[in-house]
């Protein structure tokens, strides 16, 4: 830390205590001036965990930054871990103390934005906003407002084992199109034909970020906004039944465990030499080859690539990530946006990127494309999609629409007749506040 710097930072690491609290009450406001080096005040910023294990120099970097332009005002940081911080976050935004600043999951930013708990934004402040990738975007606009920034990115990949590979095709490079993998699955199938535990690609029939990655590929959706002002199912719609039977066949022809077995576990399946091939999180590749429930041999042997989609095509990945947001009651939103703006420059953006880390842009996406440690899902990010941001989406997770849809199709209903069900109740959900 700069010590010439009189800005005073206070950075700690959540406690249980603290998280129930919200902290020590509302954080001071900053008088307003025209003169940066004249406000005073605290801004609270919540961040998750892993930017204090995996890049505290950026964090370092912007509250240096942060520091020299507001040297009278103090930043107060918090770390949070993502099993905590949603309750912490609910807990706090009911007491009144809430963060000025918050990262949220891009799956989370649903839920904050529906209920109003974050403050509008206006792009043109914020760097790289002409070019960010657009499912990240999508995370965080609704009706035309965007309500957080793109922070990060994160995409499914093919994730497989290269020696069963080589093994069983004479190649342990990954399959470009969805047919050369198809004949190359067959080959392991046959290879470990003796083992009716061993799957060539373990393929979870609950899975339904899979299976929606394949309504994508061929044009379908979950839900649309139709010109009523209501959401409604489009399960039934012929391109995303297309997309689910695609699915449902080859989790039947390559997944040999059972199909009622959701995807939360599925990294150990190939850490345990069960598998050959899983569609995941990158970081799957890292927890199948660390114990205790994957194999540390398999290290080096692991490999990630993109995931061939029909059609000749990559199928489209379920867009991951962080976003940032200021929350809607912050007393100190201006100098948020200074913050943020600083969290997502180039400069920033840029300090991830050369971590590995998928950033919020295209431009300094693309070098990823080419890199090994990283094409795989810079190449997937770019064609991703992402839930409806429809005010009852959460009623339809927690209902598990979709995941009661596959397992029936698995059971044995028909594609026409699941799909029209699931619509039917996605329906009745959707439009109403979950």
């Amino acid at each position: 830390m700069k010590r010439q710097l009189k800005a005073a930072f206070v950075v700690t690491a959540l406690t249980a205590s603290l998280a129930a609290c919200g902290g020590s009450g509302p954080a001071k406001s900053a008088k307003p001036s025209t003169d940066p080096k004249a406000v005073t005040g605290t801004l609270t910023v919540w961040l998750m965990n892993d930017a204090q294990t995996s890049w505290p120099e950026l964090v370092q970097q912007v509250n240096d930054e942060f520091a020299a332009q507001y040297p009278n005002v103090t930043l107060k940081l918090s770390y949070q871990t993502w099993a905590d911080k949603v309750n912490n976050l609910d807990t706090a935004l009911a007491k009144g103390s809430a963060p000025d600043v918050v990262e949220l999951g891009n799956t989370e930013t649903q839920k904050y934005i529906l209920n109003g708990s974050l403050a509008p934004l206006d792009r043109g402040g914020f760097e790289n906003s002409g070019s960010w990738i657009r499912g990240l975007e999508d995370t965080c606009t609704f009706n035309g407002k965007l309500l957080c920034v793109p922070y990060y990115a994160g995409a499914r990949v093919g994730i497989y084992n290269s020696t069963l590979l080589q093994q069983a095709t004479g190649s342990a490079d990954f399959p470009k199109t969805e047919d050369d993998l198809k004949a190359a699955l067959d080959k392991v199938a046959a290879a470990h034909k003796g083992d009716k535990s061993f799957s060539p690609l373990y393929l979870p029939g609950p899975y339904w970020y899979a299976a929606m990655s394949y309504v994508a590929a061929y044009g379908g959706t979950i839900a649309r906004f139709d010109t009523s002002g209501n959401w409604h199912g489009t399960l039934e719609d012929p391109r995303s039944q297309q997309g689910i039977s695609h699915f449902v066949e080859l989790v039947k022809a390559y997944n040999h465990g059972d199909l009622t077995v959701n995807e939360l576990h599925q990294s150990d399946v190939l850490g345990k030499q069960k598998a050959a091939v899983i569609y995941g999180n990158g970081w799957e590749s890292a927890s199948a080859s660390t114990a205790p429930g994957g194999d540390p041999a398999l290290k080096d042997v692991l490999k990630v690539a993109g995931m061939p989609g029909p059609g000749g095509k990559p199928l489209p990945s379920f867009i991951g990530g962080s976003d940032l947001g200021i929350t809607a009651k912050s007393p100190n939103a201006e100098l948020a946006k200074y913050w943020i703006k600083l969290f997502t420059s180039n400069k920033s953006e840029q300090l991830l990127a050369d971590k590995d880390i998928l950033p919020n842009n295209l431009v300094q996406l693309d070098p990823l494309k080419y890199k090994p440690q990283t094409a795989a899902a810079a190449n997937a990010v770019v064609d991703s999609w992402f839930t409806p941001l429809a005010p009852g989406w959460g009623a339809v997770e927690k209902q598990n629409v979709l995941v009661n849809m596959l397992n029936a199709v698995l059971a044995g209903k028909s594609v026409d007749e699941a799909t029209k069900a699931a619509d039917a109740q996605i329906d009745q959900l959707i439009n109403n506040p979950s």
